[in-house]
């Protein structure tokens, strides 16, 4: 079926507008409802909303091809504009929709379900999918016919189009933004990737790419098309699967970084080049594409020949035609019935394929092609996971081999009681979320838990929790499970023959470790901060510290660990050595314990004096592990913001922050900073949300401003003001803490509470204090309302409109043409001939209205002000000039020429056409210039005259080699041109004072009323008295009162709410400028 542009055009329509129905009343869409939405096509063969369509008038400068779309687009702009909430949401409606233009070539329902039933064939059915260029989601629809249950995550940049892709899938994840917009938890994150996405030189930022230390990936952001391949290829998992319709500029670009690129990472199942007719019946229009279909491999180590052949690029000589090396191989993956010879849409050589089977035959052409390749090179093990990267066979075994039961207990060396296969590389899928701390064998070092004043013993929990292999420990660290514990409870404790050995080696490490001391300040320098970027704020304060003082933090954790050390001297176990994680260097070396010494692990748990012995407290084990955070993140928080969980019994910070949820990470924090951080947290809530609402609605929230008030009043009482030292730390760990910070401001030395604990600070709050004069409160009702609003006046000076109107005569006037008073500096401004002739006219049709003698005084004050009439001597007319009427340059040139001639005039295009009845003796001969190539006649040099320009002539000063002529320009003809040109214009002015003195009269009230009818306004600002300005402190300066210029610059700023002071160097803008902005505060 062919494309119907103005049916198309009908279904976008209605499609719009029952989108914008169901937006108004908040419901699903009915049946018959989703059909309408499913007919939307999008505006990539509508090329008729680029033309301007606001008025009917509009209608000429369309195409006659597109005339009878013009009704149509006026109504859709209408519905729009209807539909808007202001000017500026429609202006984004619009533009988005134009934007969509280039891009908006919706995919034919058969080819999707040809992809969908194919994948479906081969088991891949998705539990996660993505769709990154959605439209109305004909991909969405088609792989939900086999996956109903898929998570569907769609991206949709227009505005309109992504809502009615809401209204369709309203159970699914669709977002209307850019695919470029994507968070990061989502990368390695879907099993299949199935859209076909826009194309063209469009420009995408991402800041991952911009970093990225590949050439391929940062050039991949100048092109939109090679920008989503791997920004796609990102986001699915290991095996995934990315399908994606595209330009041919992804595999003809004769650029192969992005090609290398992508097939470093991923495997090819298959590439077919589609034929150009397919997107004719969805959006009328022939272009040539590509279907990719890619698998992710994270372990491939080399490209196979088909892939080496797609990085490839061939051009043949003799026609031009550049084309990718696998479809030149490979030329039955092209489905067509017939090819030729021609150009693309920018001009270049290219093959045009087509089929003759409309989009039935190519769907079926295409599910053949798909078939042969997905038998051959989808690899459903990849897909399924049973394949594992390299290294993950040896990350299971170690895991394995830990959870063994163990059959020795304190009887090895700490360096041996786990060993751990640190030898072997570690592949980059088992690189840890955060890399394990270095270990140094002098010093004491500074942790996150020493700036609460904790030791890392404490602040272990009691159960130890299963850990990649690939982290490296500290043997002192490691702490025996529960379950190996009651294992070997019974188990005589034997030393194996490879102790002495793996001792000896523990004590080369030692000593290597003591020759070469490292420096305790690198483990800041070593943090990974891509992988570990918890806490805002603490890295940066850390590296802040002086060397100095962070030897003071140590020396002071050092002094607390010994105090701990002495508190467990008296214990009555001497037999079972007590470990101290952070003593590495105070502790003497440790030999193997022998068999016959050691304790069996009964006496470990029995004390010989179990009644005088207190019994020690449970400590409270906090679960650590990052959790789902249990609601969706509010507005204000980001990555490394503070919050609580449920119930708040824990703190902790946010990341992997996505609009469906976020990781709370939960942070081991006891006692007294725990209780900070809950209040902490509370206070910042309260403020955030007091904000949000205000500059959301403009409406003063007095409960939540006492609620602020109540959180910060408890915190300060028992922590101390948020800017405190004790207290900056805290603050600055959230990653909105600076904000937080502003809620105090210095006053006399101290802090005191910021403005918005009293008032809004978001929007002006009204004030109904009197104010002082009748000038003042007129000034007032100006920076409120922007009018003249006596009411208003009246509420805030306690006097009667008529007072108010008697001490404001001659300021304001009651202008008929608004209905309503307008101040003397706008009311005498701009036209006022046309405005007196207005309200002349307005006088003669209410002769009997009330006002008149308030419009009777208006009207004077207009005549008044009326510019100095200027006289026909005093106006210099030149010929040409665009305001004089086409008549009367006619009138002159037919006197001139002695024979009829027209003249007409186009504003468009600001250019004359002349024409005249019959050519005679003056045109032909005495205004007439020859030249050594044409003759110019007068018809000629009276257009070059009534443009002001001269004609361009050339001669022949011999010929070249080619016998072609040497050209330059004759001077001597356009000397004569510009002679015969200007005895044309002068014999205007001539002509001119010839006429008729009502002619004359006629033509100067004609300039009068057209330029000499402006005035402009008058800003008085004399009756200012500026009751704050310090006069005394303005003297000792020079300055000993303000000018007038100056009063009437600052009374024009606050009529008008701001303004230009174009003043010259040193007649006191700066001083204008401070007097304006303390008086438009006041």
């Amino acid at each position: 079926m062919a494309f119907n542009r103005k049916q198309k055009l009908r279904d976008n329509i209605e499609a719009i507008r029952t989108a914008f129905i169901l937006d108004r009343e908040q419901r699903t869409a009915t049946t018959e409802e989703r059909a309408i939405l499913q007919r939307y096509c999008g505006f990539g063969g509508l090329k008729c909303i680029l033309n301007p369509a606001k008025e009917l008038t509009d209608a000429v400068r369309w195409a006659k091809s597109d005339l009878e779309l013009f009704a149509p687009t006026v109504e859709l702009h209408r519905l729009i504009r209807e539909n808007s909430n202001d000017e500026t949401e429609y202006k984004r409606f619009v533009d988005s929709l134009k934007a969509s233009v280039l891009t908006a070539f919706y995919t034919p329902k058969e080819i999707t379900d040809t992809l969908a039933d194919v994948l479906a064939d081969y088991s891949v059915r998705p539990t996660r999918m993505l769709e990154p260029s959605a439209g109305v989601g004909v991909f969405v629809d088609s792989v939900l016919r086999h996956s109903p249950g898929a998570d569907v995550m769609a991206f949709e940049k227009d505005l309109l189009t992504g809502t009615i892709l809401r209204h369709l899938y309203p159970d699914k994840k669709m977002r209307t933004c850019g695919f470029e917009k994507i968070e990061r938890p989502f990368n390695n994150y879907f099993d299949l990737a199935m859209s076909n996405i826009p194309f063209g030189d469009i420009a995408v930022f991402d800041a991952e790419f911009e970093k990225s230390g590949s050439f391929g990936r940062r050039s991949a952001q100048k092109a939109i098309h090679n920008y989503f391949f791997l920004k796609g290829l990102d986001a699915v998992r290991n095996g995934g699967i990315v399908a994606f319709i595209t330009s041919q500029g992804v595999l003809n670009s004769s650029k192969t970084s992005v090609r290398n690129e992508l097939f470093s990472q991923a495997n090819l199942v298959s590439a077919i080049r589609l034929p150009n007719n397919l997107f004719t019946d969805n959006a009328g229009t022939e272009v040539g594409s590509d279907l990719i279909v890619l698998q992710k491999n994270l372990s491939k180590k080399e490209m196979s020949q088909d892939e080496r052949l797609m990085t490839v690029i061939q051009t043949d000589t003799k026609t031009a035609l550049t084309d990718n090396a696998y479809f030149i191989h490979h030329p039955e993956r092209i489905v067509h019935t017939t090819a030729k010879l021609d150009t693309d849409p920018y001009g270049k050589p290219a093959m045009v394929y087509l089929h003759e089977g409309k989009t039935a035959g190519i769907a079926g052409d295409l599910r053949r092609m798909l078939d042969e390749d997905f038998h051959y090179r989808l690899a459903m093990r990849l897909y399924s996971g049973t394949i594992r990267q390299a290294g993950t066979e040896e990350r299971v075994a170690v895991q394995k081999e830990m959870e063994r039961p163990a059959i020795k207990l304190e009887t090895v060396p700490p360096a041996q009681a786990v060993e751990t296969p640190t030898e072997k590389p570690q592949s980059a899928e088992e690189k840890p979320e955060i890399e394990p701390r270095p270990k140094y064998s002098a010093g004491v070092q500074l942790t996150l838990l020493d700036l609460w004043g904790m030791t890392e013993e404490v602040s272990q929990p009691k159960t130890a929790k299963k850990k990649k292999t690939a982290k490296k420990e500290s043997p002192a660290r490691r702490v025996t499970p529960k379950s190996q514990v009651q294992t070997t409870q019974n188990v005589t404790a034997v030393p194996t023959a490879s102790t002495p050995k793996n001792v000896t080696e523990n004590k080369e490490a030692k000593a290597d470790s003591a020759a070469k001391p490292a420096d305790p300040d690198d483990i800041y320098a070593k943090l990974d901060w891509e992988t570990n970027p918890p806490i805002n704020g603490f890295y940066e304060m850390m590296m802040g510290l002086t060397p100095e003082r962070r030897k003071e933090l140590r020396e002071l954790a050092r002094q607390h660990n010994e105090k701990q050390e002495n508190r467990t001297v008296a214990t009555v176990t001497p037999e079972v050595p007590r470990e101290h994680p952070r003593q590495e260097k105070t502790q003497p070396e440790v030999a193997a314990t022998p068999a016959a010494t050691a304790a069996p692990p009964e006496a470990v748990a029995t004390s010989l004096f179990p009644d005088i012995e207190p019994e020690k407290p449970k400590e409270e084990v906090v679960d650590l592990t990052p959790r789902a955070y249990h609601r969706t993140p509010e507005m204000h928080l980001r990555e490394g913001s503070l919050v609580t969980d449920w119930g708040r019994h824990n703190i902790g910070y946010l990341k992997d922050i996505t609009p469906y949820g976020a990781t709370f990470q939960p942070l081991d924090l006891k006692g007294y900073q725990k209780e900070k951080a809950l209040q902490y947290v509370l206070l910042r809530d309260a403020y955030e949300r007091l904000y949000r609402y205000e500059s959301n609605l403009h409406e003063a929230n007095v409960q939540w401003r006492e609620h602020l008030n109540t959180c910060y009043d408890e915190f300060v009482m028992r922590y101390g003001n948020l800017n405190a030292k004790q207290n900056v730390k805290l603050v600055m760990m959230d990653a909105g803490g600076r904000d937080i910070l502003s809620l105090e401001r210095v006053k006399n030395g101290k802090f005191v509470k910021a403005d918005i604990f009293e008032r809004p600070v978001s929007f002006a709050v009204e004030s109904h204090a009197n104010v002082g004069s009748p000038e003042e409160a007129l000034s007032a009702s100006l920076n409120k309302f922007g009018t003249v609003d006596l009411d208003y006046m009246r509420e805030i000076t306690d006097s009667t409109a008529e007072e108010l109107l008697t001490a404001l005569q001659g300021r304001i006037y009651y202008n008929p043409l608004v209905t309503g008073y307008e101040i003397k500096d706008r009311f005498i401004a701009g036209n006022v001939i046309e405005k007196a002739e207005r309200i002349e006219a307005w006088i003669g049709d209410n002769p009997e209205n009330e006002r008149m003698p308030e419009v009777k005084q208006a009207l004077e004050a207009l005549k008044d002000a009326e510019p100095p009439r200027i006289a026909f001597e005093d106006l210099d007319f030149n010929f040409g000039e665009r305001w004089i009427p086409t008549g009367v340059y006619a009138a002159y040139m037919s006197r001139l020429f002695d024979t009829e001639v027209k003249i007409a005039y186009s504003a468009s295009m600001d250019e004359f056409s002349v024409a005249c009845s019959h050519k005679n003796f003056k045109i032909w001969d005495e205004f007439c210039v020859k030249g050594y190539y044409r003759s110019y006649d007068g018809m000629h040099l009276l257009k070059h005259a009534l443009h002001n320009t001269c004609p361009d002539m050339m001669k022949s000063i011999g010929k070249d080699e080619h016998g072609n002529d040497i050209k330059v320009r004759d001077s001597e003809g356009i000397q004569l041109a510009n002679a015969k040109i200007d005895e044309i214009r002068n014999g205007f002015s001539e002509w001119l004072e010839e006429q008729s003195p009502q002619f004359k009269e006629r033509l100067t009230t004609m300039y009068n009323r057209k330029f000499n009818c402006f005035v402009r306004p008058k800003y008085d600002g004399s009756h200012q008295t500026f009751p704050d300005l310090n006069l005394k402190g303005l003297a000792s300066r020079g300055i000993r009162s303000v000018y007038p210029s100056q009063m009437d610059c600052v009374w024009m700023l606050k009529q008008n709410g701001g303004g230009i002071c174009d003043h010259e160097v040193g007649t006191g803008k700066t001083l204008i400028m401070c007097i304006a902005a303390h008086e438009m505060k006041r």
